[in-house]
């Protein structure tokens, strides 16, 4: 924590050619960001023209979050906040990660984290996050199911929810219908439930599961849970998406600070135009604060 007491959050731009600038600048002078915060944008303009990414570009977006990552393992942040990146432009200039969480998690040495998402009445966390849908389902174990979850549960406790409620979702229609459309249910995430729950030492927390996966986020949002642990990425994203689509943060669970990022991508085709909503920037923002502040 700086000296000041105020925590320190970085906010790299993501790829300049996108609304990464145009959001953090929307976002800083908003006067919706929590004033308990010093901020420092990270991030150079490589000369790049609104909507027309470059190879430049995106090596500024990779430069930018090299830089705050030093700074956070020195310190010298209490928080990052990303702003988008284009995965595809990243990949060809030499950055190998799927995605910036993973990019996160293998700069700090970090092996058990997971890719977690807020917005609205909706807080999911991924087993499996940046992988293709057919490999999904075979990359599934009871292991990661319960180390995902127990994630989860401390994520909650740090947003003060103190006895979590949690929906595991199913992996088949039906969460298998009994085996009958399906075994995962039964031989994977069935036990890695009860071994959530065994796990769990808080008697008052909820621990239930597998839930069909086609009703489980209406009883989210309906406040029966306060989070659905998700066996694969969309499963995920497509509700949170739906429900929170400008106000929705991705949350790095396991580092050792927070990390946050607004809940969209680069937009290329609206970059410049005055037209990018800020939201999910400030939520992110204001998310990465208050975990800053309750950590400290």
């Amino acid at each position: 924590m700086s000296t000041s007491n105020k925590p320190r959050i970085g906010i790299t731009l993501g790829d300049c050619a996108g609304i990464g600038p145009e959001i953090v600048d929307l976002a800083l002078n908003s006067n919706r960001i929590a004033g308990t915060a010093e901020s420092k944008v990270i991030g150079k303009y490589p000369g790049s023209r609104p909507g027309n990414p470059t190879a430049e570009s995106a090596r500024a977006a990779a430069a930018a979050l090299e830089e705050a990552v030093t700074l956070a393992r020195r310190g010298e942040l209490d928080a990052i906040v990303t702003g988008p990146v284009h995965k595809a432009l990243m990949y060809e200039v030499g950055f190998k990660f799927p995605g910036q969480t993973e990019f996160f998690a293998e700069r700090c040495g970090v092996k058990n984290f997971a890719m977690c998402l807020t917005g609205g009445k909706i807080t999911v966390a991924l087993v499996t996050a940046h992988l293709p849908l057919r490999e999904a389902a075979s990359a599934l174990k009871q292991s990661e199911i319960v180390r995902v979850g127990l994630l989860l549960a401390d994520f909650l406790n740090s947003r003060s929810v103190s006895s979590p409620r949690i929906a595991v979702a199913g992996l088949n229609p039906h969460a298998g219908e009994s085996g009958k459309l399906g075994r995962e249910e039964i031989e994977i995430i069935g036990p890695a439930v009860s071994e959530l729950q065994s796990a769990i030492e808080n008697r008052e927390s909820r621990i239930v599961g597998p839930l069909s996966p086609d009703t489980v986020f209406h009883r989210a949002m309906e406040g029966e849970f306060d989070a659905v642990l998700c066996m694969y990425h969309d499963q995920g994203l497509i509700p949170l998406k739906l429900h929170a689509f400008h106000e929705g943060v991705n949350v790095t669970l396991g580092l050792p600070f927070p990390r946050t990022s607004p809940d969209h991508g680069t937009a290329f085709e609206i970059a410049g135009k005055g037209i990018a909503r800020p939201d999910s920037m400030i939520a992110a923002i204001n998310l990465a604060v208050e975990l800053t502040t309750k950590s400290s």
